[in-house]
């Protein structure tokens, strides 16, 4: 369960605080593969990037139990310097893997880069950069793993695979999901959060979800 008690979140403009979320409190269930639903603007993303940490509530708090990964994808994390080596090591000592060496090698074969993944990843294209903080995410054993269009890492081998070893960690742990694509969230999820006028509400039922989020 991750739990958000008074959480309220704004950002400032020129025309005062535009707030996305004011004084929520809300229980996000365990055991589920949740879709995040709601109109462009509703807060999806903001949201998405609370539960994940890469921004805090103006009040507020969010609580869990659980090991929620960084967003799926994403090269949060990734030091461009460091070599590819470098920074799946880090990565996996900061995220306490108890065996570096094996992670090490899962990640290297997982994001495929070659004799590249011993070079600095400031050389890597936007793509192999992205795979690499992939394979970093996967091959780490989170509770729950947010996944944010995911399957448009890489090429299209690359997106295949991707996407099986979501559906894979889908099955062995949780997942959260933002995605425009309701075919790909079907296959994800068994249910979902819809977020309208910064309110919440949790629907067990996927096909309801997508009913009433296409009435929005």
């Amino acid at each position: 369960m991750i739990k958000l008690t008074n959480v309220t979140k704004y950002y400032p403009s020129k025309l005062g605080n535009q707030y996305i979320l004011k004084n929520l409190s809300f229980e996000i269930p365990s055991n589920h593969n949740i879709a995040i639903l709601g109109r462009n603007g509703a807060g999806k993303s903001t949201l998405f990037r609370l539960l994940a940490s890469s921004e805090y509530p103006n009040k507020g708090s969010i609580e869990s139990s659980h090991n929620i990964s960084w967003p799926v994808a994403l090269a949060t994390g990734i030091h461009p310097q460091m070599t590819g080596r470098e920074n799946t090591r880090f990565i996996g000592r900061v995220n306490g893997v108890s065996d570096l060496d094996e992670y090490e090698l899962s990640v290297r074969d997982f994001a495929e880069l070659g004799q590249k993944y011993d070079l600095p990843v400031k050389t890597y294209s936007s793509g192999m950069r992205s795979r690499l903080a992939f394979a970093c995410c996967m091959t780490v054993g989170f509770d729950i793993y947010l996944i944010d269009e995911a399957t448009s890492v890489g090429d299209p081998k690359f997106k295949r695979k991707a996407k099986a070893a979501l559906l894979d960690k889908s099955k062995q742990a949780n997942v959260i999901m933002v995605s425009h694509d309701t075919e790909e969230i079907r296959q994800f999820c068994d249910s979902a959060i819809i977020i309208h006028k910064g309110q919440l509400e949790f629907y067990n039922d996927l096909e309801y979800a997508i009913e009433e989020y296409e009435k929005l």
